[in-house]
C-alpha cells in the first residue's frame, strides 16, 4: 500500500500520534497476518487505498497490524481481521468487521462521516 495515502504505524504509540494529529475522522483498518486473515486483508488493501484517495482531505486512513499495535486493537475491541473502526474527532467510534466490497465500504463511510 506504499504511496496509497494510508498510514502504516509500526507500533501503538505511532498509531496514537497519528490519531492525535488528524484533522478529522480516522479510519483504522485492522489487518492480521494469520492464514485466515491474510487473503481477506489483501483483498481489502486495494479497496482501502482507493477510498483513501477518494476521501482525501475528509478522512485519515491508517492500516493497523494487530500484532504490532496491540493497544489500539484492544481499545477498540477488535477480535478479527479485517476490521474497520471509524473514529470521529470527538473520540467516538463505529466499527465494522469482515471484508466489504467498494459499495458497501462507501456506504459504511458515508453513513458515518
Amino acid at each position: 500500500m506504499a504511496g496509497s495515502r494510508v498510514h502504516q504505524p509500526m507500533e501503538s504509540a505511532e498509531f496514537d500520534f497519528i490519531l492525535a494529529r488528524a484533522d478529522g475522522p480516522v479510519l483504522a483498518y485492522f489487518s492480521g497476518t494469520w492464514p485466515k486473515a491474510v487473503q481477506a486483508c489483501k483483498e481489502m488493501d486495494t479497496v482501502v487505498a482507493e477510498l483513501a484517495r477518494a476521501y482525501e482531505g475528509r478522512l485519515t486512513c491508517v492500516k493497523v497490524d494487530i500484532s504490532r499495535c496491540p493497544e489500539p486493537t484492544k481499545r477498540y475491541g477488535v477480535t478479527g481481521a479485517p476490521a474497520f473502526v471509524l473514529i470521529s474527532s470527538d473520540g467516538g467510534a463505529t466499527a465494522a468487521t469482515g471484508p466489504m466490497d467498494r459499495t458497501e465500504f462507501r456506504d459504511f463511510l458515508d453513513g458515518h462521516l
